[in-house]
């Protein structure tokens, strides 16, 4: 397992990155236990804000990819330590609640399926275009009309829906695009208000 440990605005001291080592090997081993794909690296930024009115400036953001699905996490505290323990707690959740829904356990005993819906009020975000800070990762600020400031490309996976719902979960969206398997198409997962999914499928011409 490759580890890289960066820092913005913040030095990673030797104290610093073997604590964060530390916790990134805690995360490996319960994927190891829970017989989850295999690790191949872990990313962690380190950032500090300077922006005087942010009230918690050192965040701690994740980044765990396996051979099969990517989990990530970003947690913000006062301290750069507490950042590392807070995103390391959240990485230890995704990764429980992804083995007991792959296993189908959820807190009721029962899975909760990705249903078709029609276009409703919460497909906005979807509708207006915002996708995934894999594919489009998009932040406005006052002032700049809400302009693009940052670009990732991402290659669409075929996967399953239920699958593409797991992956939701573990980058910590409330909506995912993908590569339907089974219809070799694009589709969207979403979160719907009442705790289950959604699917949106492109309408056959």
């Amino acid at each position: 397992m490759k580890t890289q440990i960066k820092g913005r605005n913040v030095t990673v001291t030797d104290a610093l990155q073997q604590y964060a080592n530390e916790k990134i090997e805690h995360v490996h081993k319960l994927l190891l236990q829970r017989k989850i794909d295999e690790v191949t690296r872990v990313e962690l930024e380190l950032q500090v804000e300077k922006n005087p009115s942010i009230p918690e400036p050192c965040i701690a953001e994740a980044t765990v990819f396996t051979r099969g699905p990517v989990i990530r996490a970003r947690e913000a505290s006062t301290d750069m330590y507490a950042a590392i323990d807070l995103v390391s707690d959240k990485l230890v959740r995704r990764v429980k609640k992804y083995h007991d829904k792959a296993h189908g356990k959820t807190r009721h005993g029962h899975d909760k399926l990705a249903l078709p819906v029609e276009p409703d009020a919460e497909l906005a975000p979807v509708a207006a275009g915002l996708l995934p800070d894999e594919l489009v990762a998009e932040e406005t600020h006052a002032g700049d009309n809400g302009r693009v400031v940052k670009t990732k490309q991402f290659a669409l996976k075929p996967m399953s829906v239920r699958e593409a719902t797991l992956q939701m979960e573990l980058v910590g969206h409330d909506f995912f695009v993908f590569t339907n398997a089974e219809s070799n198409r694009t589709n969207v997962v979403y979160r719907r208000n009442d705790g289950h999914y959604g699917l949106i499928e492109p309408a056959e011409n």
